[in-house]
């Protein structure tokens, strides 16, 4: 808490600005997280090292209870088209982007807007055309790149982005991508130092300065891979977190959870919940074992570390071109922690590297003569769910799941020029990732209101420090996963399993089922779900 205040101390002074740049259109940059758990931000209790977020997040304003839609393409077409991703073609992740719904860049770009993107997009289907076989030899580099990664007509260029840089597809080996992408050209080969969420920032900075020599604004979107397996990192960000998981999971979540309650993210109250533990929990390993679980969550630790260093490279190229105060600036990530542990070779996993070195699984990683490679680009595997349970203190399971590990996501505004609200406060008004290309929209000065109805609200009130009205409700489901919010009380279930009702505002671990006791109440509220998703299963 006192590293928070002393950040809100410093940037206090430089933020004081009019609400709006004298023609009123700010420029606009979202920062997208991918797997990030909701307490790994030092904003949001982690103990990991993330200076720049929290200087953002002292400057701007925290969302408490910001959604997304709990996997990687349906939140990422929420983003994009303002609506639910069963609307837009993604209510299964893999597919494409629908034609029929304008992205925000292609409302922004008709507005006048510069428009970049740099990261990933996994918002194309991948070939069909290529068996199993063929498909793994295809991603080790081993086929040429004579075949397009996916159909150029749905690539970013097409989606209103003039330049683009970064993975058609979602899962990378992170020292050597498959799908990289320059504009709608593959690119050949990277060089010996190359690291991914390096690149990313590389090319977001590019595109800044490009930016900042025309008059007219610019939406950027930096869409990180960061930290979604495979564990790939640095070894300087390795190094600074050697031992500092040797506590495990629990230990982890209790410290992290101790924090939220003094940022004043959540009360002293709130139940912080259990750890979730697939098998033995941590004192019944052998020391063995903790040390490589241990390492594991460094390496977790050290690319959210890595993707912090790159928000404050892009924050300063901001501040050297003078465009930092009319930057509304939006970070946020696509999914909570993911608990997987990538299997073999298959659909999007590679099995070896381009020079032919055969990639590690976890059974492999564990045995001591290659311990040393885990973080490496022969290692794939990831950090498993005891470690995304802790992730994402104190809320109830993870990636993919419409649980609130699942779906919340830590949320930073900052826009020196417009925000009005509290700086270095905490919002507890809940948003949602199809309210953002509604918000963006306003605040460039373009009718919302077109021949494809957004789902979401702007949140321009929230900014303005006003009063905002929300969602009468907000709706969930990815492959069975479903749930419904209305004011503090939520349904939800896992795939094929029973509803539960909790209320989030005295429960927002969901740790307390009151489904017995308000059996009217869920028995309305699964009506509605069933309305929303035979609704939204007929639209284009």
């Amino acid at each position: 808490m006192k590293r928070f205040a002393a950040l809100v101390a410093i940037v206090f002074g430089w933020l004081a600005a009019p609400l709006l740049a004298a023609d009123g259109r700010p420029n606009i940059l979202v920062i997208l997280a991918d797997d990030l758990g909701y307490s790994d931000p030092g904003c949001y209790g982690g103990e990991i090292a993330t200076p720049h977020l929290d200087r953002l997040a002292a400057g701007g304003i925290r969302f408490s209870q910001f959604y997304n839609c709990a996997r990687c393409c349906p939140t990422r077409a929420s983003l994009l088209t303002g609506a639910y991703a069963h609307r837009v073609g993604l209510a299964k992740n893999g597919r494409t982007l629908s034609a029929a719904a304008p992205t925000i860049a292609e409302r922004l770009k008709g507005a006048g807007y510069q428009t970049a993107m740099s990261g990933k997009w996994h918002l194309s289907a991948l070939p069909t055309t290529l068996d199993e076989e063929r498909r793994i030899a295809w991603m080790n580099h081993e086929l040429g790149l004579g075949i397009p990664f996916a159909d150029p007509a749905t690539y970013p260029t097409r989606r209103g982005f003039d330049r683009y840089f970064g993975v058609i597809w979602g899962v990378v080996n992170h020292f050597d991508p498959f799908s990289l992408t320059d504009g709608a050209e593959p690119v050949r080969k990277v060089p010996k130092d190359f690291y991914l969420t390096d690149a990313i920032t590389d090319s977001a900075i590019e595109y800044l300065r490009e930016f900042a020599g025309a008059e007219e604004p610019f939406f950027l979107y930096v869409a990180h891979t960061a930290p979604h397996w495979p564990l790939h990192a640095r070894p300087e960000d390795i190094a600074k977190y050697k031992h500092r998981y040797d506590a495990g999971w629990d230990a982890l979540r209790k410290d992290r959870f101790g924090r939220q309650v003094e940022l004043g993210i959540f009360p002293a109250s709130a139940p912080r919940g259990e750890t979730i533990v697939r098998g033995p929990a941590w004192d019944e390993r052998t020391a063995d074992q903790r040390d490589y679980l241990s390492a594991k969550m460094q390496v977790h630790a050290a690319m959210v570390d890595r993707l912090d260093q790159g928000v404050g490279r892009i924050v300063a190229a901001l501040q050297e071109s003078g465009q930092l105060d009319n930057t509304a600036i939006v970070f946020l990530s696509d999914n909570g922690a993911s608990p997987e542990i990538p299997g073999p070779p298959g659909y999007d996993r590679p099995a070896k590297t381009r020079d032919g070195r055969a990639m590690l699984r976890d059974a492999e990683l564990q045995q001591p003569r290659h311990r040393g490679q885990l973080g490496t680009d022969e290692s794939y595997t990831g950090i498993g769910a005891a470690w995304a349970s802790a992730a994402n203190t104190p809320l109830r399971y993870w990636k993919k799941e419409s649980y609130e590990g699942g779906c919340r996501t830590p949320c930073i505004v900052h826009w020196p020029a417009g925000l009005k609200a509290r700086r270095g406060g905490i919002v507890r008004d809940v948003g949602h990732v199809i309210d953002l290309s509604p918000t963006f929209l306003e605040l460039a000065s373009i009718p919302v209101a077109g021949e494809f109805a957004m789902d979401g609200k702007s949140l321009t009130p929230v900014l303005r420090g006003e009063e905002h009205s929300g969602h009468e409700r907000l709706f969930f489901e990815h492959e069975g996963g479903r749930a419904v919010r209305e004011g503090n009380w939520k349904i939800v279930s896992l795939p094929k399993g029973e509803w539960e009702l909790f209320h989030l505002a005295d429960d927002p671990g969901e740790t307390n089922n009151l489904a017995g006791q308000h059996p009217d109440l869920v028995s309305r509220l699964v009506a509605e779900h069933e309305r929303w998703l035979k609704g939204n299963e007929e639209a284009p």
